[in-house]
């Protein structure tokens, strides 16, 4: 694909956004099942390769993963292991149960279709249901000994420093 060809897919999508702002507002969801032994989160990405791509709101066939499903992957994952260990570690016996992700993105961001718009997630909604006999207050410390430990919550909690370079190679 070139530009123009880019230019192309995009353009009603843009145009579309510009006069319906709330279609550009999409929803990413993410989920991942608790094993039943061991320290293990299953996330499901429907995907047996992964080859990421545009999303379909920006232009992309959804053939390829959305890179911000795979950032919502990454964060079950990461907390469901996360919970799964602190469980272990302070006794909590955990059955099962699933771990949900769920963002909203407004896409007019990232296609420049509106300045004022956010580039990235506007929300993050982080969710556990839990097969478990534990009481309220182990549950409390569950959750927040989770999201303490969690390394992508908390990397998205308190962004790192980026430091974006680049190489040419050629002449």
């Amino acid at each position: 694909m070139n530009a123009d060809q880019l230019r192309e897919i995009q353009a009603p999508l843009k145009n579309r956004y510009k006069e319906a702002p709330d279609d550009a507002k999409i929803k990413l969801f993410a989920r991942g099942s608790l094993g039943g032994d061991g320290l293990t989160c299953r996330v499901e990405t429907g995907k047996a390769l992964v080859e990421a791509g545009l999303h379909p709101a920006t232009g992309g066939s959804g053939m390829e993963a959305c890179s911000g499903d795979m950032l919502l992957e990454a964060l079950v994952a990461c907390a469901g292991v996360t919970l799964r260990a602190v469980a272990t570690s302070i006794g909590v016996e955990i059955r099962g149960g699933t771990v949900m992700a769920e963002a909203v993105l407004d896409v007019r961001g990232t296609l420049a279709v509106d300045k004022t718009a956010p580039v990235g997630f506007e929300h993050i909604d982080l969710r556990f249901d839990l097969d478990t006999d534990a009481d309220g207050e182990q549950l409390a410390t569950l959750l927040k000994l989770t999201e303490r430990y969690c390394v992508i919550y908390q990397t998205l909690r308190k962004a790192p420093s980026i430091a974006v370079t680049h190489r040419a190679n050629g002449g």
